[in-house]
């Protein structure tokens, strides 16, 4: 077995949802669960299929969000693995409907920091074993910290 950590791709301006799931009708589910819930958010989605013909199936509204996620997920190559990359939207606002998906197994991150996948190589294939997302604190929040920390929550709409 070999260990390997693969940096995603992450865009200006842009926010995944990296996860697993377990069958091919994922692909459909969570396109409609993003474009229900959301008509102006921009995305892309890949899913690597883990039997059959293997493929990575994508869909999603924006063309360059869909490369995004096929390079993505061709980088991380793990079965049933998926990643949704979103623009003009935050993924708290997609996450618990994802997660009540039938298919879906786990969230592994929603993020818009820089995220290294931990994966595990086999004859067989590769697995994920977890995310690197972000980076280590650095300290504790102080008065002045609190008070950015409520004022950028407001600015972008989710507290009054």
């Amino acid at each position: 077995m070999e260990l390997k950590a693969v940096s995603l791709e992450i865009p200006e301006g842009c926010n995944i949802i990296f996860g697993q799931s377990h069958f091919i009708k994922t692909v459909e589910d969570l396109y409609e669960i993003i474009v229900g819930i959301s008509a102006q958010v921009k995305f892309g989605l890949a899913f690597c299929e883990a039997s059959g013909p293997c493929l990575i199936r994508v869909a999603g509204n924006d063309e360059e969000l869909q490369d995004v996620a096929i390079k993505n997920a061709q980088s991380v190559a793990a079965g049933h693995s998926f990643i949704i990359v979103l623009k003009n939207a935050f993924p708290i606002n997609f996450l618990n409907t994802i997660k009540q998906c039938q298919e879906v197994c786990n969230i592994y991150c929603a993020t818009a920091n820089p995220v290294q996948v931990i994966l595990a190589e086999t004859e067989q294939g590769r697995g994920v074993l977890g995310v690197v997302d972000g980076f280590s604190p650095k300290g504790v929040e102080s008065s002045d910290d609190v008070t950015a920390r409520q004022g950028f929550l407001r600015k972008i709409g989710y507290k009054l």
